[in-house]
């Protein structure tokens, strides 16, 4: 089976979202900082603004079941 060009692109765009939310929720000396800041960039560079914003609160939502916080 193969995924059509844009659904990978969301899925890509869904699991950096994701992964930096829960990389940055779980912060100690282990927390791989520079991976994070890097998805940030490949995220920011791989979407527009709107579509930014919506995947960060899809991947809140994923995550914690609610809205995020500032809304």
């Amino acid at each position: 089976m193969q995924i059509s060009p844009m659904r990978e692109s969301h899925l890509i765009k869904a699991a950096l979202a994701i992964a930096i939310i829960a990389i940055d929720r779980r912060p100690g000396p282990l927390q791989p900082v520079s991976d994070m800041h890097d998805m940030k960039l490949l995220l920011e560079d791989v979407t527009s603004e709107a579509e930014l914003s919506h995947y960060s609160r899809a991947a809140w939502t994923a995550l914690f079941g609610k809205v995020p916080p500032n809304g």
